[in-house]
């Protein structure tokens, strides 16, 4: 039985990419919403197919990976925002929620 709730995943890690990113939170408030949804349902969707046996470990990876890679993008496109900002946000981010997240699907994916 899946516990993971997109809504509240996404409400912790916008709130920790708000914090990583406070001095240009007012550029990135709107591109950083829709991101943390994303990031949310991706972690959702592989709790999922993890918990109906559709994913293994090393598939979720590659999942989370490419909303990462996404999300960097988005992130980068933000002036003055760098890849290292970036990705020090998205670190940040998945640091929130990993514990409910990797005791939920059952190994350490953050």
């Amino acid at each position: 039985m899946m516990s993971l709730d997109a809504v509240k995943l996404g409400k912790d890690i916008l709130a920790a990419l708000n914090g990583s990113l406070t001095e240009k939170w007012p550029d990135v408030k709107d591109y950083g919403e829709a991101e943390a949804k994303k990031l949310a349902q991706t972690l959702v969707m592989i709790g999922t197919l993890k918990a109906s046996g559709k994913i293994n470990k090393e598939q979720a990876e590659l999942h989370l990976e490419m909303q990462k890679n996404a999300t960097r993008m988005v992130l980068m496109t933000i002036e003055g925002l760098g890849v290292l900002s970036a990705e020090a946000a998205i670190n940040s981010a998945l640091s929130a929620v990993k514990d409910n997240v990797n005791q939920e699907i059952g190994f350490t994916l953050l």
